[in-house]
């Protein structure tokens, strides 16, 4: 396996794991915003009110995109795997 190869793969691992973590991380932001502006305009300066809704968004978008997400992280190994067979000769 050539190092252009490798250097191709993790460049796929990268923008891979981008892709996978955003779904979540996004959600996370944008009802922190929103949590946030709702407590600028009530006043209420409570830490869980941010924590609670949050950890319940993110583990909605983990639920909803778990399937897809799993079939990027299969696919991805499949490419793997095919390129590490082609690099030993196919003895696989």
């Amino acid at each position: 396996m050539s190092t252009g190869q490798i250097g191709s793969i993790l460049q796929q691992l990268l923008v891979l794991t981008a892709m996978l973590a955003g779904p979540p991380l996004l959600t996370g932001l944008v009802v922190g915003v929103l949590v946030g502006i709702l407590q600028s305009a009530t006043q209420i300066q409570e830490s869980t009110l941010t924590f609670v809704p949050k950890m319940a968004a993110v583990g909605t978008a983990l639920v909803i995109s778990g399937p897809w997400c799993l079939d990027k992280l299969v696919g991805f190994f499949h490419l793997v795997l095919d390129q590490m067979s082609r690099a030993g000769g196919g003895g696989v």
